[in-house]
């Protein structure tokens, strides 16, 4: 069994290969200084997906003197290694092993493109030779689903990061590589855990302390645990990455690059008259976020309220363009605001004993999903019975048989999703909240979120 956890990479042994002489390298080896100067760049996977989208990385940021860049895994890569790990998962090895050479293929092709012909990064290279070793050496056992998840998918930011660090030297811009699994103390908690920001704080300063470099390199969507095994923050945890280093480092803002010009007010792939948002406060997004609008993550706004930091989402095509703002304040939201969440089961749960569903049924209920790791995203109960609707996971069979032995009859519905309207209209509630396919629907005065079957 393989037992070693995800080895970090220390910094001093980050991408080196800078070029010597003036231009932007040398106009930023000035040191790096703890000051509100400092800003927090977060380019998603969509971003860096080819060659292209790196060297317009490099564009974006040519003007920064102070600039913390956080870092998704390159296109799909994410993805691929949730194959690699179902691969394991299955005892499929040559599946598993297929996946990462059709990964390291990939990146090969962007670093050639990159550097205008063939060229070998060997830490990207040892860091897929320690991902194969993964993949072909472990030996899957259930209660360590989520450990080994974590210690997979980590490696598409620790690879990205790597090209692009050493790329940015290449091309004239000195910066420093920073491994956040040494930087960002999380929980003992794998594919979701959450960043101990006081304890990461003198961390992530060390590690920045010293250098002679003004522009910093680091992953998203990963951290370390005390015990020392690799962790993740969830899915799209990118965000909250960069929001934790902007509030550590007392940054002037955060911007998150994405390939659509600002917030829109609903997805335009579902609902094709979306139409941009200029600016949103704190508590909106927020509430945003937690109906699963996958504007931002969940956890992220927090670190960056906390210290009164402006969020900016900005279209990575054109710099330009002001994209949208989030802050403490800001004018009222114009347009209704539509959020689907896909992939969820209902659960109906009733006491076998006919007890009203009360406060004591509640404790039991919910400490059953927690020990799943099942969140609810929308909760309705009448006198008897009690509804949840909650994300499709690895766990859910389990969850239901747990609480049928705790005395519960469930009735469960797959192929459902979530929708919330926010600022509905007529014309929205007889489209969206009506109709045989609708299961559940809670309105206000203002949001109506409806749980209905996947048409």
């Amino acid at each position: 069994t393989v037992r070693s956890k995800s080895r970090a990479h220390p910094e001093k042994q980050g991408p080196t290969g800078r070029r010597p002489g003036g231009g932007p390298a040398a106009r930023r080896k000035v040191g790096w200084v703890n000051s509100k100067d400092m800003k927090v760049y977060k380019f998603g996977g969509a971003s860096v997906r080819n060659a292209d989208g790196v060297r317009n990385l490099r564009k974006i940021i040519d003007d920064e003197q102070h600039l913390f860049i956080i870092v998704s895994a390159m296109g799909k890569t994410t993805n691929a290694l949730e194959r690699v790990f179902a691969g394991v998962q299955q005892g499929n090895r040559e599946a598993a092993l297929g996946e990462v050479a059709a990964l390291r293929s990939y990146h090969a092709e962007i670093i050639d493109d990159l550097w205008h012909g063939h060229r070998q990064l060997e830490r990207v290279d040892a860091l897929f030779d320690e991902l194969e070793r993964v993949a072909a050496e472990t030996v899957y056992r259930p209660e360590e689903a989520e450990l080994r998840y974590d210690e997979i998918v980590a490696y598409g930011e620790l690879v990205s990061t790597t090209i692009i660090s050493e790329y940015l030297n290449h091309a004239g811009v000195a910066n420093r590589w920073i491994d956040m699994r040494r930087c960002l103390l999380t929980e003992q908690r794998h594919k979701d855990a959450g960043v101990d920001i006081e304890a990461s704080a003198p961390r992530l300063r060390s590690a920045l302390a010293g250098c002679g470099e003004t522009i910093f390199v680091g992953q998203g969507f990963i951290g370390g645990a005390p015990d020392g095994t690799t962790t993740t923050l969830g899915r799209e945890g990118s965000d909250y990455s960069a929001a934790v280093v902007a509030n550590i480092l007392d940054a002037e803002s955060m911007s998150v690059w994405k390939d659509v010009d600002g917030i829109l007010n609903a997805d335009p792939k579902i609902f094709p008259d979306a139409v941009q948002i200029a600016e949103l406060n704190y508590l909106d997004t927020i509430e945003l976020a937690y109906s699963g609008a996958q504007i931002i993550h969940p956890k992220t706004i927090k670190p960056l309220q906390n210290k009164n930091i402006p969020l900016y989402v900005r279209p990575f095509g054109d710099k330009r363009k002001p994209g949208t703002v989030i802050r403490a304040m800001s004018a009222p939201v114009d347009v209704p605001i539509l959020i689907l969440k896909k992939d969820q089961v209902l659960l109906t749960l009733r006491s076998r004993d006919f007890s009203f569903v009360l406060e004591e049924k509640f404790a039991t209920i919910f400490s059953l999903l927690e020990r799943f790791r099942i969140k609810a995203n929308l909760i309705h109960n009448s006198a008897v019975n009690l509804s949840l609707c909650v994300d499709r996971s690895w766990h859910i069979d389990e969850a239901v048989g747990a609480l049928r032995g705790a005395g519960f009859d469930v009735m469960r519905s797959d192929n459902m999703e979530l929708l919330t309207v926010r600022g509905y209209t007529d014309e929205l509630w007889r489209r969206y909240a009506c109709g045989p396919q609708v299961f559940i629907r809670q309105a206000t005065q203002s949001t109506v979120r409806v749980v209905r079957k996947r048409g």
